[in-house]
């Protein structure tokens, strides 16, 4: 339909300690209409986390205009591993505002939470706030400072 939003595509995956988490996040997504790709793990059995987040990196980069969340315990192992890639810009947001200035100022394309830390309520906050903010890519100063992030490394 003219005029109509595209629908925002999301891909997700937690560790074991996020496993829950995930799930909860998932349907939630879901259910306010964004398109989610459930990358694992699948159950809480341990698994290790830079798997994860290499899979939900790998998906961001194919696909730019899309986003990624990662969950596992604390948030900061995924947020480490998924940062790895060129491209990505991961923030481990532990309030919404940290979510809305990473997407602002920053144009964070990965959130990434702790199921440790963050209770589910607190992660559908922090992950409204992320998605309803936009990149104020009209102010040059924070294009400028994205655009030499993508040339470190």
């Amino acid at each position: 339909m003219i005029g109509e939003k595209k629908k925002k595509l999301v891909f997700i995956g937690a560790d074991h300690a996020g496993f829950k988490a995930k799930e909860d996040l998932k349907a939630y997504l879901q259910q306010k209409g964004f398109e989610v790709t459930d990358l694992g793990c699948f159950t809480e059995e341990s698994c290790d986390y830079p798997d994860v987040a290499r899979e939900v990196g790998e998906k961001v980069v194919e696909h730019p205009e899309s986003f990624g969340v990662l969950i596992c315990g604390t948030g900061i192992g995924v947020a480490m591993a998924v940062n790895k890639f060129k491209d990505i810009r991961a923030v481990n947001a532990v309030t919404a505002e940290m979510a809305e200035m990473a997407r602002k100022h920053n144009n964070a394309n990965v959130l990434t939470m702790g199921a440790r830390l963050t209770d589910i309520d607190a992660m559908k906050k922090i992950a409204d706030k992320f998605f309803e903010t936009d990149f104020e890519n009209g102010e040059e100063r924070h294009v400028r400072r994205v655009e030499k992030l993508s040339h470190i490394g």
